[in-house]
């Protein structure tokens, strides 16, 4: 078997006398989420990492104190992330990456182990999952094993395994370097009853947190499924969890956000599923008891086109619900590429949906990817038209990012022009087409997405009140605290943006302003309206 050209080494459980026991016993464990920022991810809010919330659940029900570190939400740097480690003493130090983070958390990593030569150091998340070979050649003085998948379970069972001095060879689901080589051990089944879970929502950190699209609302990322079974060439959901598809009781779900609510002073959850609504009773008893239970949390969320037009006929109980926001992902308006792309969807779906949930005042938002071998300007500015036409309230134009374990790599991979895997977070074009440079790509995304707010901007009038503020809030993101800040700023210098809209942002503003000073807090520097 073979993953990216490498081999790997399966072995089963080995029938030699365990190994020495650790000198040094492994009680603590800090879950570290690197300080990666791309523009991105941060624009909107401060994301928790819901992952190492069940994850530091299940250390402590093992027996672990484990410190929740999220050292990308509080914008720690080196020296703070060193103080925090050398404040807490871990045995063990994990952390979990995506493609772009990889190159941050190995470096963490490597720093842990210049603190202290004998901890632990663990990886995990999707790219890990795929790309151990490659980590683990390159890196394994800094990486001591990677977990490939799930970790609620894997993680315990790994370290009980060193702290008795047995071979780690007998743990499912990791990978690590011994005598030269790379170690791979079978796969570990995936846990089915999720609502056995335990949680450590105690451990987060709140205040950091926040939603700022309302006024920097309390936010908390929720899970209440898990698993993707469509067939999308680009995306790595569908490998990581094999095609399979997994969920919590909709009674379990509602009483976390219940919970969260009551206990935490959550306000609004992003729901971190992939297909929340895949079993649509399921789906329809989770809108019922929001409705019911009323607990006082809006919900944003994602899902499939095929999804919002098979429930069209209960869009009104999604927004009873609390659902506020949803992102469908259209990806292409060609049917020849959504077919490359292979999203199992059809084009006019696509703008029946959006229609669906502009009809029912929810917010609305999609996303096109570009950058392809074979495009050019002129396929930039078609998607910007057909994002209008389209119309929902929020269209993002982002670089097609090849991740190295997708099906589409092969076909894009003698396109690839950088293999610096900081660079592949969508913002940042990685892809040459034939007729474009890097900069050109780059340079055309800015502007669609700057002609598309003007639009939206220009149009303001024609959304309801609440979404009209929310707009507002969504032009102060893009203008102060994304990567498209350069372009949002010269939209609002520009002297097509309707009077009337000027006026609304210096309002909004100057409130805000007050607002900070009220509270005893540094008032921002927004970007000045004209």
């Amino acid at each position: 078997m073979k993953t990216n050209g490498s081999p790997i080494t399966f072995i089963p459980p080995p029938r030699t006398a365990p190994t020495a026991p650790r000198q040094r016993k492994i009680k603590r464990v800090a879950l570290v989420t690197v300080p990666y920022h791309s523009g991105v991810v941060e624009s909107a809010g401060t994301w928790l990492n819901v992952g190492f919330v069940y994850i530091a659940g299940s250390l402590r029900e093992a027996g672990y104190e484990v410190d929740y570190y999220d050292a990308m939400a509080l914008w720690h740097d080196e020296a703070q992330i060193q103080k925090r480690l050398e404040d807490f003493r871990p045995d063990v130090i994990c952390t979990s990456a995506f493609t772009a983070a990889i190159v941050a958390a190995t470096k963490l990593l490597r720093m842990a182990k210049a603190i202290d030569p004998e901890i632990v150091t663990v990886i995990g998340n999707v790219h890990a999952t795929f790309c151990y070979q490659e980590m683990l050649r390159i890196d394994h003085d800094a990486i001591d094993y990677v977990v490939r998948g799930e970790g609620e379970r894997t993680l315990p069972e790994l370290l009980d395994c060193l702290n008795a001095g047995d071979d780690p060879a007998k743990v499912a689901g990791i990978a690590f370097w011994r005598d030269g080589g790379v170690i791979a051990t079978r796969s570990a089944p995936f846990i089915r009853d999720l609502d056995a879970l335990p949680t450590a929502w105690d451990l987060v950190e709140w205040p950091i947190y926040k939603y700022r699209a309302k006024n920097d609302a309390r936010l908390a990322i929720v899970s209440s499924a898990r698993g993707c079974q469509q067939d999308c060439s680009f995306c790595s959901q569908k490998l990581f969890w094999r095609r399979g598809w997994r969920a919590r009781s909709a009674e379990n779900f509602v009483a976390e956000i219940e919970m969260l609510h009551q206990k935490y002073g959550v306000e609004v959850a992003m729901l971190a599923d992939e297909i929340p609504t895949f079993d649509r009773a399921r789906w329809e008893r989770i809108l019922q008891l929001m409705i019911e239970r009323k607990p006082g949390v809006r919900l944003l969320m994602e899902t499939r086109v095929d999804d919002i037009v098979r429930d069209e006929d209960i869009m009104d109980r999604y927004a009873e619900a609390g659902v506020e926001h949803i992102y469908v992902g259209v990806e292409a308006g060609q049917q020849a590429t959504l077919d490359l792309f292979k999203k199992g969807s059809k084009a006019a779906d696509s703008r029946r949906a959006i229609d669906i949930i502009n009809g029912s005042d929810i917010v609305s938002e999609t996303s096109f990817v570009l950058g392809m071998p074979g495009d050019t300007p002129e396929t930039f500015k078609e998607a910007v038209e057909l994002a209008k036409l389209y119309n929902p309230d929020m269209a993002f134009f982002l670089a097609i990012a090849p991740w190295p374990y997708a099906d589409l790599y092969p076909q894009l991979e003698a396109h690839v022009a950088t293999k610096d895997y900081s660079k592949y977070n969508l913002v940042q074009p990685v892809v040459k087409p034939d007729a474009m440079t890097l900069e050109e790509v780059e340079r055309e995304l800015g502007r669609a997405s700057r002609n598309f707010f003007m639009h939206k901007f220009q149009n303001l009038d024609q959304l309801s009140s609440w979404k009209q503020e929310f707009m507002l809030a969504v032009f102060d993101i893009l203008i102060n605290h994304s990567y498209l800040s350069g372009q949002m700023q010269e939209m609002a210098a520009g002297q097509r943006m309707p009077e009337a809209v000027k006026q609304m942002l210096r309002k909004v503003n100057a409130t805000r302003r007050d607002l900070k000073v009220q509270a005893g807090a540094e008032p921002r520097n927004f970007a000045p309206i004209p």
